[in-house]
């Protein structure tokens, strides 16, 4: 049941960051400078939170694994699941950087 609240305050989350995001007064002069250091503090925030979810997963598992009370194997699944999804979201968005760096690279000046 506790994962089904982390979830539910995870999409909070992300409504409240695109609402921050909406929210924000649009400059020209101090777009780049603001957007290249909140872009930068969103994404290690982002790795953060997945390493996190990966060192909790592997903590469950190890309880489990030595018969500890209290630790149910459908908790253990979901936190391994869990923690794969996040994994590979993360590995999606860098693939996404990296392509997105080549192409302005590419791009004739």
């Amino acid at each position: 049941m506790s994962q089904g609240i982390e979830f539910n305050r995870l999409m909070m989350d992300m409504k409240a960051m695109q609402m921050d995001a909406m929210s924000k007064p649009k400059s020209t002069a101090a777009v780049p400078e603001m957007a290249g250091s909140s872009f930068s503090d969103m994404l290690g925030q982002a790795i953060n939170k997945v390493n996190d979810t990966q060192q909790a997963s592997t903590q469950l598992a190890n309880a489990f694994e030595i018969g500890k009370s209290g630790v149910d194997l459908t908790d253990v699944m979901i936190s391994s699941q869990k923690a794969s999804v996040s994994f590979q979201a993360l590995t999606q968005v860098r693939n996404k950087l990296v392509q997105a760096y080549q192409d302005i690279m590419q791009m004739p000046v």
